[in-house]
């Protein structure tokens, strides 16, 4: 799926490192006021006019953060653009600027880069991100795609992990678990197609959460509509590697516990539906299911009457003192401790009563 190959191929090689950078970004325009000079230089060049710059970097390696199987080369560089975005939304800031490093084996084609670099294009135009440098490298085997982004803000704008309050509110964007939905149903697939490469994907009526696996957005939508309905923010991050995973993060950076409610976590029918195919509990998917790229965060109780108003954002808990440690109130009123339990654990966790 990452290369038709019955198209003429053309070889990387042909073209040369240089070469290579000058054909993938030779139609790119500096968008942002703050880039003062992008690639063909040795360096970058951004004033970033009296704010804070926010950095962050993201690596994914083929065959551990995605396959080539069922991810297209375009859906794959929208995505790895987006991963990075994200990690400034979580920041209360929006991303501004990107470098991209890929590393390819001899396997991929300049039309295989090509459609990588697609990817990552139109994910800058949608989210008004310029392409400021980079490197490419050959790899003896599979694809690496390494990128930095840059963002600026105020830095009175800036929210961190660690500034929750005891009692605050703790809200998530959006709904939780279908980015594992879908890739439970790719996983599924590719499995059919191994044992038999004749057969035709059962994909039907499963878009929303294939495309939240394959094409995730950032959330910095959220950021603006938090901005503009004045909300104060204590503390934030995205989730990235699942809710229970990043409620502790927060708690632990804040010196805090958490109280979670079950029936208040936001899960899409999709998703639900999902989880009764697999016999798996779609809470456990909005936990542990991760990739969701959904923004936490937490807000004095005071911000209430202006929360509730915005349909993008629910309110799933209330952070606590420490000594009361972290916990998942269950529909049946249960108060049990939360358990981060990665994809491995949730892979073995059958559906429970709903």
């Amino acid at each position: 799926m990452f290369e038709d190959r019955t198209k003429p191929r053309t070889e990387i090689k042909d073209l040369g490192e240089f070469g290579l950078i000058d054909h993938l970004t030779g139609d790119i325009e500096l968008v942002q006021e703050s880039s003062k000079y992008g690639v063909g230089d040795d360096a970058a060049v951004i004033d970033p006019k009296g704010k804070k710059v926010l950095i962050s970097t993201d690596m994914l390696m083929e065959g551990i953060h995605f396959d080539l199987t069922y991810a297209p080369l375009k859906h794959l560089g929208y995505k790895a653009a987006i991963v990075n975005f994200s990690d400034m939304a979580a920041m209360n800031a929006l991303p501004t600027q990107i470098t991209v490093s890929i590393a390819l084996s001899n396997r991929f084609s300049l039309e295989a880069v090509e459609e990588l670099y697609k990817g990552l294009k139109l994910a800058c135009k949608a989210y008004n991100v310029d392409i400021v440098g980079g490197d490419t490298t050959s790899s003896k085997s599979g694809l690496a795609i390494s990128i930095t982004v840059l963002g600026l803000i105020d830095e009175k704008d800036i929210v961190y992990r660690n500034g929750a309050k005891e009692g605050d509110l703790i809200c998530v964007s959006g709904d939780l678990g279908a980015a594992y939905a879908g890739l439970l149903i790719l996983e599924r697939e590719k499995s059919a197609f191994v044992a038999n490469p004749d057969m035709k994907p059962q994909l039907e009526d499963n878009d929303y959460i294939l495309e939240r696996q394959l094409k995730p957005e950032a959330r910095v939508d959220i950021v603006k509509i938090l901005k503009d309905s004045n909300i104060k923010l204590h503390a934030m991050m995205d989730v990235s590697d699942g809710l229970a995973s990043e409620v502790k993060h927060i708690c632990k950076q804040s010196k805090l516990g958490a109280a979670i409610y079950e029936d208040k976590l936001p899960i899409d029918q999709k998703t639900w539906d999902a989880a009764r195919v697999f016999n798996m509990d779609p809470t456990m998917f909005a936990l542990n299911g991760g990739e969701d790229y959904e923004l936490l965060f937490t807000v004095p109780q005071s911000e209430f009457e202006k929360l509730k108003n915005i349909p993008e954002v629910s309110i799933i808990g209330y952070t606590t003192d420490m000594e009361s440690g972290i916990n998942l109130i269950t529909k049946n009123n249960v108060s049990a401790p939360l358990e981060a339990q990665g994809w491995d654990g949730l892979k073995t966790n059958k559906k429970t009563e709903e």
